[in-house]
């Protein structure tokens, strides 16, 4: 588990080193689903603090390295070429998304399909959702059943 202080620390390096004269910040988010965040409005990234908690120090290493990838390459980059490029330079070696843990004990909405896979989310399904793991299109033979739960 990475400590929150010490990501800090990190993240203020990268910055100072990889983006000196600009007025990029860190922070940590309520997010829990997604690991970091580049807000190219607001030149800030940010980081789970949910999430952080519990990635060890090279997967929370390589999350912000993949958000100073984005500062640096710019918005319209996207996950595109240039994105990879420049984060390759910095020594990322993940893959465009994150498929670490989720923060899944925070969600209020748990699913179960017929065969059993399990789904989380943070806000009311506003529609019947099927199983992605057992059809790959809308299939009501996958449907999911919600419950509530406290959180």
């Amino acid at each position: 588990m990475a400590d929150l202080a010490r990501v800090r620390h990190w993240a203020d390096a990268l910055i100072a080193l990889h983006l000196p004269d600009s007025a990029w910040t860190f922070g940590f988010d309520n997010a829990k689903t997604r690991a970091g965040l580049c807000n190219y409005t607001k030149h800030r990234i940010t980081v789970s603090k949910y999430l952080a908690g519990r990635y060890d120090d090279d997967e929370i290493h390589q999350v912000l390295l993949h958000e100073v990838a984005h500062a640096i390459a710019g918005s319209r980059a996207g996950h595109g070429p240039t994105w990879k490029s420049t984060a390759r330079d910095l020594g990322y070696v993940g893959d465009r998304l994150h498929d670490g843990a989720i923060a899944s004990e925070l969600a209020p909405w748990v699913g179960v399909c017929p065969a059993g896979h399990t789904h989380y989310r943070y806000r009311k399904p506003a529609k019947p959702l099927a199983c992605g793991k057992c059809a790959r299109r809308y299939d009501p033979a996958h449907l999911i059943t919600w419950t509530k739960r406290a959180v």
